[in-house]
């Protein structure tokens, strides 16, 4: 979970920092999103070249899993993974990240519906209910972004709409590769490790070579490097090679996503669904504080509730904590009620022994 923070931390981090870029350009802010997915598929990649270190000593008692299988089958989730995630640089670039962490419980939703779609899944009406709490705390999340944005500019304003919505936008996409890698990738039986690095080597290499095209294209207002490229990988490299931070928040953002990637498979085959909903909801909640803390936004009573909204509606989809906590509070009220009934009908049955003790006394007093 800690690893995951940094993750976010280090690439809010160098969007916060200025540096000189092109010789012609002024100092200016670092707007790099595609090039820091590019570092996130890199440290992705490097599962795959660990994994296969790993399987050439033959030293591992790790499960190699089905090795006969075609590497492009991996391709399209490849994809969504690199649309999905250049979405959410983007959208982080542009608005919270408190916001950015909580809008991704979108992903739910639009999960659930493509599987009933495309896996013949079936959303009962407890998954119906935490989907709307999830509806509703994102609704409180994206209202409060714009209603209580004070002291700020239209174009800032507009700007952490459009965050908003790209973010909600990569979470259809994410939704899209899960249902894609549980339909055609799980029959498989790849392992994680293995599974992570390929689709990081093909999002390392496509989208890396986009980052070259992506320099012909005019964004216009979208973009905020100098002169408002997609994207200038050249422009970026000078700047990290400028600003030891902005070089220093990269490399962090590359190992960070690489550990997280090696500690996250071996560590969640070990965790209850519930351990893993309280830490995702952990972590939803660090990220707020901190960025409350480091004074990167202002506290808005709006996100309190739609962050609770949010929790609610997660721990109902997945039935954990709220229903279970029900369900075990009504049962000792059974077990309490029915050992009070069973203490209740202990004394009557003694009240009878003793009423017909006396009632024999009696008689027999009376016969004498």
């Amino acid at each position: 979970m800690c690893i995951h923070e940094f993750f976010f931390f280090f690439v809010r981090w160098a969007d916060r920092q200025e540096a000189v870029g092109r010789p012609e350009h002024k100092k200016h802010g670092f707007d790099h999103p595609f090039l820091q997915a590019v570092g996130m598929f890199l440290g992705e990649f490097s599962c795959l070249i660990v994994f296969q270190i790993i399987k050439l000593s033959g030293r591992s008692s790790m499960n190699m899993g089905n090795q006969n299988f075609n590497p492009l089958i991996f391709l399209p989730a490849a994809l969504c993974d690199m649309c999905g995630t250049s979405l959410m640089y983007v959208g982080l670039t542009l608005t919270y990240a408190s916001s950015f962490q909580m809008l991704r419980g979108a992903v739910i939703i639009f999960t659930a519906l493509l599987s009933v779609a495309f896996l013949g899944s079936t959303i009962k009406k407890l998954m119906w209910a935490g989907m709307f709490a999830v509806i509703a705390g994102l609704a409180l999340v994206g209202v409060s972004d714009i209603v209580f944005e004070s002291g700020n500019s239209q174009q800032d304003t507009n700007g952490i709409i459009a965050g908003d919505l790209l973010i909600i936008m990569a979470q259809i996409i994410v939704s899209v590769q899960m249902v894609y890698e549980e339909k055609f990738v799980t029959r498989y039986n790849v392992p994680a490790m293995q599974a992570v690095g390929w689709e990081g080597l093909f999002g390392f290499v496509i989208l890396g070579l986009l980052n070259i095209a992506f320099y012909y294209v005019d964004a216009g207002a979208f973009s905020q490097l100098p002169d408002h490229k997609l994207e200038d990988p050249i422009d970026a490299f000078l700047q990290l090679g400028n600003n030891s931070i902005i070089l220093t928040a990269t490399i962090g953002n590359i190992v960070s996503i690489a550990f997280f990637n090696f500690c996250g498979i071996s560590v969640t085959k070990e965790l209850s669904a519930t351990t893993r909903m309280v830490l995702d909801s952990i972590r939803t909640l660090v990220i707020w504080a901190v960025s409350l803390a480091l004074i990167w936004q202002d506290f808005h009573v709006l996100q309190l509730f739609g962050f609770f909204l949010l929790i609610i509606g997660m721990f109902l989809y997945n039935n954990v904590v709220i229903v279970p906590a029900i369900q075990w509070y009504r049962q000792r009220r059974l077990e309490t009620r029915d050992q009070t009934g069973d203490d209740t009908r202990g004394l009557l049955n003694n009240g009878k022994v003793i009423y017909n003790e006396h009632r024999l006394i009696y008689q027999a007093f009376e016969y004498s």
